[in-house]
């Protein structure tokens, strides 16, 4: 049986006051809008419906949660790329988004969906540069791969595994297609050790990458997004604003 295919919508979160406050492990899923996140995440909990899945860009506007385990949870954040959003909805996400993927102490990862075809955007490149400072594993999802030749998707695993050593030394990343339901066993493997929950054995563990050491920024504010540091409060902050 898939690993998630208990999972259950919990609820949906505007505020960072309403984040759940029973939670221990949480696993966010980000990605362009389009690039399949919601695809994805139906694909691993074995669901055709589980998360929306929209032609709109934008249309998930808040952070979804789906119950695993008691305390445990995979989150939908809202697709970046939204240029038909308006700009007041826009501002609204910024102000969650950005405290939550920084302080969230439960939040124990971030998979990035990109399109094996269309990889590493410059908001996609933005996202791994500024979640990498958290210290936390990064998971990608080359999306789409059954669009792809072997040829191509060995060339896209390589595009992306050199840019990927060059950003953090705590990444993985593999091919998926929740069309084919290929790579599934792989993701679960990865995020349930994450989450401390028990994974098959069934296919090879996702490349690891060899990373090149790189000094670290001196800014290390959001890209693109400005963090309020006020709002650590809210969401069980014990570590210190990001600069200070």
């Amino acid at each position: 049986m898939p690993l998630f295919q208990k999972a259950v919508f919990h609820t949906t979160v505007a505020q960072l006051r309403d984040l759940p406050p029973d939670s221990c492990y949480e696993v966010a899923f980000a990605g362009r809008s389009n690039a399949g996140k919601s695809s994805a995440i139906n694909t691993l909990a074995n669901h055709t419906r589980l998360a929306f899945v929209s032609k709109t860009p934008g249309r998930t506007q808040h952070l979804n949660y789906f119950g695993l385990e008691e305390g445990k949870y995979l989150v939908d954040l809202p697709g970046y790329g939204f240029a038909k959003a308006p700009e007041e909805i826009r501002s609204q996400w910024e102000g969650l988004l950005a405290p939550y993927l920084r302080y969230r102490e439960p939040l124990v990862g971030l998979v990035l969906i990109m399109d094996s075809r269309h990889p590493l955007t410059e908001l996609d490149l933005q996202m791994l540069a500024w979640f990498a400072q958290t210290g936390k594993p990064i998971h990608i999802l080359l999306s789409k791969a059954d669009k792809l030749t072997r040829q191509e998707q060995a060339l896209a695993l390589r595009e992306v595994q050199t840019a990927l050593a060059k950003i953090s030394e705590n990444c993985t990343l593999q091919l998926f297609s929740s069309l084919k339901k290929t790579g599934v066993a792989e993701a679960e493997k990865v995020l349930g050790s994450w989450m401390g929950m028990e994974v098959r054995e069934e296919q090879a563990p996702p490349v690891r990458l060899r990373t090149e050491k790189v000094a670290r920024p001196k800014n290390r504010s959001a890209i693109g997004w400005s963090a309020r540091t006020t709002q650590g409060a809210a969401i069980g902050v014990k570590q210190k604003a990001p600069g200070k």
